[in-house]
């Protein structure tokens, strides 16, 4: 079935409860947010930082695809993640992207779940799932692998911030792999 997802869908994991974006979520998220070592990597680096926070929150709510990730253990806002552009071409493609998780979520297997969960939505409504990601976040581009994303050699962007040269990185996951790969449905 072709045609563009809800962006803003309410998805359950095992352990986490992914739903729209909310005004209400600007201060538990900055808690996760302000910690420096989260943008370590980043090309955003200092997103840490409350007045840069508030520019990406703001922008999180504006596009409509913005989703706090909140963990049913404590029903603690942990992350964030987001839908991005969608391209009706060739089967339809849909961005996910902007997401963090507090260090504390780090290695237990929760960015695979949320993931999974954004996947298996997306990929019931188009061909392919696009991320993009800094040329020097190793980090994020390491978890894409994992999840068995694919990097595009001949698709990258590039941006500036703070005056440097941020060269944004493609990878992409269609509904082949996915069914096929390390986050499919056993």
């Amino acid at each position: 079935m072709a045609g563009e997802p809800d962006r803003q869908p309410a998805l359950e994991t095992p352990r986490l409860t992914i739903r729209p974006l909310r005004e209400a979520d600007r201060e538990p998220l900055y808690d996760v947010a302000s910690d420096p070592m989260v943008w370590e990597q980043h090309p955003i680096h200092d997103r840490w930082r409350r007045e840069v926070f508030d520019g990406f929150f703001d922008a999180s709510l504006a596009s409509g695809g913005g989703l706090a990730v909140i963990s049913k253990s404590d029903e603690r806002i942990v992350g964030h993640s987001r839908y991005g552009r969608y391209d009706a071409e060739e089967g339809g493609a849909i961005e996910i992207g902007w997401t963090f998780l507090s260090r504390e979520c780090w290695g237990r297997g929760l960015n695979h779940e949320l993931k999974r969960a954004m996947l298996d939505h997306a990929l019931a409504h188009v061909a392919r799932v696009d991320f993009r990601v800094g040329e020097t976040n190793y980090r994020s581009r390491q978890a894409l692998e994992a999840i068995g994303a694919v990097r595009d050699p001949a698709r990258y962007d590039l941006d500036r911030y703070e005056g440097r040269r941020v060269v944004q990185l493609y990878y992409t996951i269609d509904r082949e792999s996915f069914a096929s790969g390390p986050l499919a449905s056993v």
